[in-house]
């Protein structure tokens, strides 16, 4: 069975969801920057995951704020 969400809550799931992998990024992050000198492999995959919850970051937050970020693929005025 589905339950039927409002969009109040719907929008407290985004931001939590937000929060969520803001967390996960910095702490993948960390955890690259301390492996580069003793596990390079283990350091790169750990950049891996760093890229992959900037990428859901910059998608939450198009979502949640539309048009706030300037995008990096186009040069800014």
């Amino acid at each position: 069975m589905t339950d039927v969400v409002d969009a109040d809550e719907l929008l407290r799931r985004m931001q939590r969801a937000r929060a969520c992998a803001l967390e996960e990024e910095r702490a993948w992050r960390s955890r690259s920057d301390a492996l580069r000198p003793s596990d390079p492999e283990g350091s790169r995959e750990a950049a891996v995951r760093t890229l992959a919850y900037e990428t859901v970051l910059r998608v939450l937050d198009e979502i949640l704020t539309p048009g706030r970020r300037p995008r990096t693929d186009e040069p800014s005025d």
